[in-house]
């Protein structure tokens, strides 16, 4: 697949002198940066991957936190009540 790139003379200068000391064309060079460039995005991870290990850490060790949110209080608001 054919695509069409505008340069500046100074980034067409600076491409050709890159691909002249790689040895390639300018098209290979091009090329090999691109997927240089998609390689490491696919190598990246996500704000998910980073924090997976931060996530769903509640020292209670339920499961049930989210789904039964109000419930969870009102025992707890009770349980404090009993207490006093």
């Amino acid at each position: 697949m054919a695509v069409s790139l505008r340069l500046t003379k100074a980034e067409d200068l600076g491409l050709e002198r890159a691909a002249r000391r790689a040895g390639v064309s300018k098209s290979e060079y091009l090329r090999q940066c691109l997927a240089a460039r998609l390689q490491a995005e696919r190598l990246q991870s996500s704000a998910y991957e980073l924090g997976k290990d931060l996530f769903g850490g509640d020292p209670s060790g339920r499961t049930d936190l989210v789904a039964n949110a109000e419930a969870i209080v009102r025992e707890k608001i009770h349980a404090k009540a009993r207490r006093s």
